[in-house]
């Protein structure tokens, strides 16, 4: 045993662990740490033990008492539940880690990959009671002594981290900083890292809103147009700021004479404005476009909110004294020496965004197959559901994912089927939006990772195995591609694809095909694919790389006319989104590629199609991963290309497009017509009289309403995917649909 000498080297550097504040100290010195004890951090199953055995001293054990007392919880079964699970999670901001400190209790490796190699945002946040408790159980207020003293309720989103991150190590996490992930292969850059070899079954990504991994689909959530101002200013911690009051939230409804006078004497209108003290003075607000355009701050007025906003649109010094007039009068001009502290960029911490446009993910997990063996992936934090900063949702819904997710994980490390596995943690996200510090339990020191314990009222099986199974089929569809094309090698699928591209575009003015992704955003690629093979249906030199657009409609269109090939998504999309889907493209240049080349058309496109006519039905028989079955005579690509939306009327993209009643429609369409709630497949209620689709709790809200036993019935038809028959795949559909419809009739009448 070590003694408990204060001249101890051990002692020193565990106080020095404690006490840090960067993220290169706190890796530092637990490196130290770790040298002087003579211990591997990555023997992960037993680092922990043998850390509080060799470090024998009075401050470590009262963080050694908090810790063990989570650990100690029968959910974690000892750390053994998981101990053959290899997790790789991917962010270490909030979320990120707190998903890695309870994968590590649950006896999994984990490893954690972080872009950046500093914690620098200054941004507080709000924390809601919960999360208050479930950090003061990490031993949150012995890594910082100012966590949630009195009525203070956020913290700095990098002294959070930093908090996460020591925990993390202590119990024999493995975080890498200052290392990128490249894709599914797990490349990683600097090419040569350690990490790259590490080998797991469960991906977590936790990169925020930027990085969603393939097979996740995301729904908008748009409203009117508001525009958030952040601004961070140097905390002196002076006795004069000390003195100055927070402002928790005031909003213009609650307090119109406040900016109505800041409007007077400042020329800034806002609609509300907070203000947090932590480790700088924090200010967040929303501020009207109108006053933004008088100031200067917004050069010209756009209907775009991303042109509104551009960079070139934003006078930044105009900008910087908006917000410096607004914190300065909403705290009485009583702040004094206020200068802007400094971003990760060196420059002032001021940013403007929109928040008019929310994401949020159509589904929290799913399962990739790949050669026999299975892969879980799951979202958390931004990239699973963006937060609405006015009511403080960020963290607070963040941690309750991170849970669920580790409560998946557990499941997976128990050997439950996957469908299931995949199936209960859909159950439980559908919770997650709904999320308030009132609907949620109050027994916050019961809270762990099973979701009984923090949600009122759940449902672990509200969405069974075989409704998932689609979302599984489709993915197995996208992963069968490369691998029908050119063998089981997927990476030299991909490859022999893009040389094959290259081969036949090259030369052409304006046009470099570098990959299968960005390279086609203009058009410019596609019309010289289509020029290679038919050049009289395309004159080049007619063609400008700026109306890109115009470009993708002309091939899009030439290669549907003339070669039978549906688009994958619109041309608007194709020029402007972010990201392009990487195994969509390949799926569309492989039909591109076999059309030219005179070959039979790939099973797998004819598949899709399959899958795309039967996504309204139930398949009760397995499907076999990478396999392609049987396609009837009568489905083929070019018979279901002009289906309309059944809400919107326009045109749906085979890709974006979902399917019940015998109706086709966009995802983003499928809404309730009573409350504009997004409907999921199996959660909803159709009337068959007036062809409208009903959420749950509207639903029921009819049905008590309506008398005639007729209109019953016909509110009765729910979603093929609640009743417990199961089709038989032989059948035609119209046969189907017609043998459901009287069972569902004669159990209506006999119940």
């Amino acid at each position: 045993m070590v003694n408990q000498d204060p001249t101890n080297p051990s002692h020193a550097l565990f106080d020095q662990f404690v006490q840090t504040q960067t993220c290169k100290e706190v890796q530092r010195t637990f490196s130290e740490l770790c040298h002087h004890l003579e211990l591997d951090p990555r023997d992960y199953q037993s680092f922990y033990t043998k850390l509080k055995e060799r470090l024998n001293y009075w401050k470590a054990k009262a963080l050694w008492i908090k810790l063990d007392k989570r650990a100690q919880h029968q959910d974690y079964q000892q750390g053994k539940v998981c101990a053959k699970t290899k997790c790789l999670v991917l962010g270490a901001g909030p979320c990120g880690l707190r998903t890695a400190i309870e994968l590590a209790l649950l006896g999994a490796q984990v490893v954690v990959l972080e872009k950046r190699d500093s914690f620098s945002r200054n941004n507080v946040l709000h924390l809601w009671p919960y999360t208050i408790c479930d950090l003061r159980g990490l031993a949150a207020k012995k890594f910082y002594g100012k966590f949630c003293t009195g009525a203070l309720d956020h913290i700095s989103i990098r002294q959070l981290q930093l908090i996460l991150l020591k925990v993390s190590l202590l119990l024999g996490v493995e975080v890498n900083t200052g290392v990128e992930f490249k894709g599914w292969m797990a490349k990683l850059f600097p090419d040569d890292h350690p990490a790259g070899k590490f080998q797991f079954d469960v991906f977590i990504s936790a990169g925020g809103g930027r990085f969603v991994p393939d097979g996740f689909r995301w729904k908008e959530l748009r409203g009117k147009l508001a525009i958030g101002i952040t601004c961070n200013f140097i905390n002196h911690h002076s006795a004069a700021e000390a003195q100055v009051a927070e402002i928790s939230g005031v909003a213009r409804i609650y307090n119109q004479k406040f900016f109505q006078d800041l409007l007077t004497e400042e020329g800034i209108d806002l609609e509300n404005i907070v203000y947090y003290k932590d480790a700088t003075h924090y200010f967040v607000m929303t501020a009207k476009k109108k006053s933004l355009l008088k100031m200067g701050v917004i050069k010209q007025d756009f209907s775009d909110a991303n042109q509104l906003l551009g960079q070139a649109n934003v006078d930044q010094d105009a900008l910087l004294r908006y917000a410096h007039g607004a914190a300065h009068f909403s705290t009485d001009h009583r702040l004094p020496n206020m200068q802007f502290a400094l971003n990760h960029a060196g420059q002032p911490d001021v940013a403007m965004f929109d928040f008019t446009c929310m994401h949020r993910a159509e589904n929290a997990s799913l399962v990739r197959e790949r050669k026999g063996k299975k892969l879980l992936i799951g979202l958390v934090g931004d990239c699973l559901v963006e937060p609405f900063w006015p009511l403080g949702t960020g963290i607070a819904r963040g941690f309750l994912a991170a849970f669920d997710t580790a409560w998946m994980v557990r499941s997976w490390g128990k050997g439950k089927p996957h469908l299931e596995v995949v199936a209960e943690r859909e159950s439980i996200y559908q919770l997650l939006s709904q999320t308030t510090p009132e609907n949620i339990s109050k027994n916050y020191s019961a809270f762990s990772i099973d979701p009984a314990t923090r949600y009122q009222h759940v449902n672990l099986n509200s969405i069974k195995a075989n409704q998932v199974r689609n979302t599984q089929i489709l993915l197995s569809i996208t992963l069968y591609v490369p691998m029908c094309v050119h063998g089981p090698d997927s990476v030299g699928a991909f490859e022999e694809l893009l040389k094959w591209c290259q081969q036949h575009t090259a030369g052409y003015d304006r046009v470099k095909v570098k990959d299968l992704t960005q390279s086609w955003r203009s058009g410019l690629a596609l019309c010289a694919l289509i020029n290679t093979f038919r050049p009289h249906l395309i004159d080049m030199s007619s063609l400008k790389e700026s109306d890109s657009v115009h470009n993708n409609q002309l091939a899009f269109s030439l290669l549907e006319e003339e070669l039978g090939i549906p688009p994958i998504i619109s041309a608007s999309d194709m020029a402007t989104k972010e990201q392009i889907d990487k195994l969509s493209m390949v799926l569309y240049l492989t039909q591109i590629h076999d059309a030219f080349n005179e070959r039979t058309p790939t099973r797998v496109i004819e598949v899709l199609f399959k899958y795309d006519c039967w996504s309204q039905f139930l398949c009760s028989q397995p499907v076999a991963p990478l396999s392609a079955p049987e396609v009837t005579p009568e489905l083929s690509p070019t018979s279901m290309n002009n289906e309309e939306c059944y809400f919107c009327g326009q045109r749906v993209y085979v890709l974006e497009r979902i399917s019940t009643e015998g109706k086709f429609f966009h995802r983003s369409c499928f809404t309730c017509q009573q409350c504009g709630t997004t409907l999921r497949l199996g959660r909803y209620t159709f009337n068959q009289h007036t062809g409208k689709f009903y959420c749950e709790l509207h639903s029921e809200q009819l049905e008590n309403r309506e008398q005639s036993p007729s209109v019953k019935v016909g509110l009765s038809v729910l979603s093929l995917s609640r009743w417990e028959i199961k089709p038989f795949c032989c059948i035609p559909c119209c046969q189907l649909v017609a043998q459901l419809f009287c069972t569902e009739q004669l159990r209506t009448a006999s119940g």
